[in-house]
């Protein structure tokens, strides 16, 4: 499946956005959506997740209570609700998915970028 994320853009701190990935095709039900995060000079790190079929999420311990996941089966989308934005959220932002739990995340949108300023 092919992800295209959006949504991306500038904020100040304290702000909020919404990013969505939208896939091109129908999501498997056992599959897991996720968003990724690459803030510049360092690795990328795991944001947050659900699952496609079940409202079942996870999240980092850095954005939980601040970011919200969710999903529209109906669009094939995914979201990632972002509030209460800090400078340290700054990065480029990107969805993926897997085929099911137990599988690597192996389609990747193109990404968008976020800068919250301060």
């Amino acid at each position: 499946v092919q992800l295209q994320a959006s949504g991306g853009g500038l904020v100040q701190a304290g702000g909020s956005l919404r990013l969505s990935c939208a896939a091109s095709s129908r999501i498997y039900s056992s599959a897991v959506m996720a968003w990724f995060r690459q803030a510049p000079g360092k690795d990328r790190e795991f944001v947050a997740l659900t699952r496609w079929s079940r409202d079942s999420t996870k999240y980092a311990g850095s954005v939980k209570g601040r970011f919200t996941i969710s999903r529209d089966t109906a669009e094939n989308t995914v979201f990632l609700q972002m509030n209460s934005l800090k400078p340290e959220d700054t990065g480029v932002y990107y969805c993926a998915s897997s085929k099911d739990v137990n599988s690597d995340f192996d389609s990747w949108g193109q990404g968008t970028l976020v800068t919250v300023s301060s």
